[in-house]
């Protein structure tokens, strides 16, 4: 599932900050930003870095199950000062099951936010994708907690951070609750957050770029034009619906969603990993 790029993956920028990406990530030591290196903006150079360390991470034995769609809601924009949607992939290590003890070496930096996610039960390769083709494809709907994490020191990042940084991907946990998209209106989802019992976020689906089903057709869109587009059996984690909030070691997290359900875990030292 890596993902194909315009950029040249070559070029010594790029490789300068996919070394430093990855020194971060196997030392478990935050880095500076890499916009020095490939730039704030540039998109192409940004996923060039994304792809190829997600690349390295599938040689290492991950095997890809989805995809994340990061910075949809402008309360999470607002707080990394970014103001465009990206993506990422997501691997099979990633997944924790729900009231799961999450590793404390498990994402770097953690921040946990509550998200509307999507399971296909078909592909979504279309040449002239709509919103009806997201629908029908489809399979069930997830409560989801997304721990988003960051390589980069103290979060300091601009969107062609965020973007090398596979989206500052860390790990996730789906409810067990299994909803037929006809049963459950993703932008009419009210989100409530806490940790430790005590609310620290609320949100709704429409600041999911105003329908969790209008980030799925973004993505699909985007990963189409790119050449890796969306097949069955994928995870969309469609971003978040109200800001994040930092981790400590102990915290129990769990996310009511209306008409989802709950999604729970504790981040913690324990192993108990999918």
């Amino acid at each position: 599932m890596t993902l194909s790029t315009p950029a040249a993956t070559t070029s010594p920028s790029v490789d300068q900050a996919v070394e430093r990406l990855a020194v971060a990530s196997s030392s478990h030591t935050p880095c500076p930003p890499v916009r020095d290196l490939i730039g704030r903006d540039d998109v192409a150079a940004a996923y060039a870095v994304q792809s190829r360390l997600v690349a390295r991470r599938i040689d290492d034995g991950a095997r890809p199950v989805g995809r994340k769609i990061g910075l949809t809601s402008p309360a999470v924009q607002a707080q990394l000062g970014v103001d465009q949607p990206d993506f990422g992939v997501l691997l099979d290590d990633m997944a924790y099951s729900d009231g799961a003890d999450l590793p404390v070496d498990a994402v770097l930096q953690p921040r946990v936010e509550a998200e509307v996610a999507f399971v296909l039960g078909a592909d979504l390769d279309a040449e002239d994708l709509g919103i009806d083709d997201v629908r029908s494809a489809i399979e069930h709907v997830v409560p989801a907690l997304e721990i988003c994490g960051s390589r980069v020191a103290e979060w300091d990042i601009s969107f062609g951070d965020t973007v090398a940084d596979n989206a500052s991907s860390g790990a996730y946990v789906l409810g067990p609750q299994r909803v037929p998209l006809a049963e459950v209106e993703p932008r009419a989802v009210r989100m409530t957050l806490r940790i430790n019992d005590e609310e620290v976020s609320q949100g709704s689906g429409e600041a999911c770029l105003g329908d969790p089903l209008l980030a799925v057709l973004w993505l699909a869109r985007q990963v189409r034009e790119l050449g890796s587009p969306l097949r069955a059996g994928e995870v969309v984690l469609a971003g978040a619906l109200g800001p994040m909030r930092p981790l400590t070691i102990g915290d129990s997290v769990a996310a009511d969603l209306t008409g989802l359900g709950r999604v729970a875990f504790t981040y913690a030292r324990e192993e108990q990993q999918l």
